[in-house]
């Protein structure tokens, strides 16, 4: 197992091609702040460094995966935020798009509360599997505020916009059971089964081919990026040719030929 750090608020190892990362803060149900984020930002820096990893966990430590933003860093007059806000606005959305562009998938293991920032974070990752008592929401109405950091994009992109709009109008929670039907869930399960549920995810992924995996979570994204389906489907096949071209599509194909022999 190798060991990353030291970090103020977060903690990270990789052990057999799989890093885990943790949000330390859990006296505060590991709200985001400023030194969270700029650790969560290291993190994923470091880790697109080894292109060995095959899937990166997120979790939060204690009670919660994560409450959001740690409002202490927003009270106050404006005047008081000059500059600053918009700053770690931008910070916020470096690291949403640093989640979301990693070359490997990114699996968010949720319980207790996932809110705002935090579930803005989990909605960038690329599958959440929770325990059914695990609630959401963005409930920045409630602060008298509207979602940052790129994540209104996001939110319809992957709920859609019936969904989004209700989430983020009402700041109502909603349980596990409701956001799944929302397709903000790929699971919800019981607290005692959510390490193997995530465990079988993880299996699942790194059972397929290596490459062919980021490969796929690069069509993934630009499809849902792209201006048109003609720009998507053009950069799909360009992308699957590259992926046609390695040595992992050949070794495969061989593999399965074999079994069926």
């Amino acid at each position: 197992m190798t060991e990353y750090g030291p970090y103020r608020n977060v903690s990270l190892s990789v052990e057999d091609g799989v890093a885990a990362l943790t949000l330390e803060r859990p006296d505060s149900y590991n709200a985001l702040d400023t030194a969270t984020m700029l650790d969560l930002r290291r993190a994923f820096h470091e880790l697109s460094l080894d292109r060995e990893i095959a899937v990166v966990t997120v979790e939060g430590a204690g009670a919660s995966f994560s409450a959001g933003a740690d409002l202490s860093e927003y009270a106050g007059p404006t005047e008081d935020h000059e500059g600053t806000q918009r700053r770690r606005q931008e910070l916020f959305r470096d690291l949403y798009r640093q989640v979301f562009e990693f070359h490997a998938p990114v699996v968010a293991k949720i319980h207790g509360y996932c809110v705002g920032a935090g579930l803005i974070l989990a909605m960038h990752c690329d599958m959440r599997i929770a325990t059914e008592s695990a609630e959401f929401a963005i409930p920045t109405g409630d602060i008298g505020q509207i979602p940052g950091g790129g994540s209104t994009r996001r939110a319809v992109d992957l709920l859609g916009e019936t969904a989004a709009r209700e989430l983020v109008y009402t700041a109502e929670y909603v349980g596990a059971e409701r956001a799944l039907s929302l397709g903000l869930l790929n699971d919800a399960v019981p607290a005692a089964d959510l390490d193997d549920a995530v465990a079988d995810r993880v299996d699942g992924i790194r059972s397929c081919g290596h490459g062919a995996v980021k490969a796929a979570k690069r069509s993934l994204n630009e499809s849902v990026e792209a201006p048109d389906p003609e720009t998507a489907a053009e950069r799909e096949a360009e992308l699957w040719w590259e992926q046609f071209a390695t040595e992992e599509r050949e070794r495969l194909v061989a593999a399965f030929h074999e079994d069926r022999d």
